[in-house]
C-alpha cells in the first residue's frame, strides 16, 4: 500500500475537453468585424485599465473621468471668447471637452489619448466637459 502524503495534490487527467471554448467564435467574429468595430473595442478595454468611467455611463451634473482619442480638436468662439473644443471618443460614445479663454494647447492634437475629469453637463444632446484637468497619454 502506497503512503499519500495530504500535500500532494491529486493527479489531474487531460484538459477539459471545453478549455479554449468559443476561441473560433471570437476568431470569426474579429475577421467579420470592421476596423472601426476592432479600434472601439480596444479604446474600450484600454479606458477600462486606466479606471475611467466610460462616457456611455457618464451621467449629467456629475464629476466623472474619461480616456479615449481626441477625434477632433477646433477653435470655436462662445461668446465672442475663443474656446477650444475637442471630441474626445472612447469606443462607447463621444463627449466635447471645452476650454474656454483658449485658442491652442501643446499636445491637444487629434489622435492623441488623454485622460480627462471634470463636470459632465448636456448640451443640444450631446456631454460637454468644460475646463477639464486633462493628463496626456501615449501619442498617436
Amino acid at each position: 500500500m502506497d503512503d499519500v502524503s495530504a500535500r500532494t495534490p491529486p493527479e489531474t487527467g487531460p484538459a477539459p475537453p471545453d478549455r479554449g471554448k468559443g476561441g473560433l467564435r471570437r476568431f470569426l467574429r474579429r475577421m467579420g468585424a470592421s476596423k472601426a468595430e476592432l479600434e472601439a473595442e480596444e479604446l474600450q478595454k484600454t479606458t477600462g485599465d486606466e479606471g475611467a468611467t466610460p462616457i456611455t455611463a457618464c451621467s449629467a451634473r456629475k464629476r466623472h473621468c474619461v480616456a479615449g482619442t481626441l477625434r477632433t480638436v477646433t477653435l470655436r468662439p462662445r461668446g465672442g471668447a475663443p474656446a477650444l473644443e475637442a471630441e474626445l471618443y472612447d469606443g462607447t460614445d463621444v463627449i466635447n471637452l471645452v476650454w474656454l479663454g483658449r485658442r491652442r494647447i501643446a499636445g491637444i492634437d487629434p489622435g492623441r489619448r488623454l485622460r480627462a475629469e471634470g463636470l459632465v453637463s448636456v448640451q443640444d444632446g450631446r456631454k460637454v466637459m468644460f475646463n477639464p484637468r486633462y493628463e496626456l497619454r501615449g501619442g498617436s
